[in-house]
């Protein structure tokens, strides 16, 4: 049976499923190229969800430890958040190179269609 408590405890993993296979039928089906490069920004923001949950931790606080703090205490990991934030760097760095190649194909062929670029080359 079904443990429904549990499925609608873990919203986010099914969030994180249902974007990236959005994503993933945008970089399939899609012929245009800026849809494809959309799709592939809305995997890479699944996966950025991904992390992020994993990373947290019920009833943890931040991993700053104070003058005389007890053992007792339980901490989140920052590590997940840090990888994340060089990540969102990195995507919005490839987002830019990849946008800015998108205008140089369209000037080059005079259209963004991936099929119509197969046969013009």
């Amino acid at each position: 049976m079904v443990n429904f408590g549990f499925l609608l405890g873990h919203y986010n993993y099914w969030a994180v499923v249902v974007l990236f296979l959005i994503g993933l039928y945008a970089m399939i089906v899609k012929k245009n190229l800026i849809k494809k490069f959309m799709g592939l920004n809305i995997m890479d923001t699944s996966i950025f969800l991904f992390y992020i949950s994993m990373g947290d931790v019920e009833g943890g606080v931040s991993p700053i430890i104070a003058h005389g703090g007890g053992s007792d205490v339980i901490y989140v990991n920052p590590l997940p958040s840090v990888l994340i934030l060089t990540a969102i760097v990195v995507a919005i760095s490839t987002t830019a190179l990849a946008l800015s190649l998108i205008i140089k194909i369209y000037e080059e062929y005079g259209t963004l269609d991936s099929d119509r670029l197969v046969e013009l080359m």
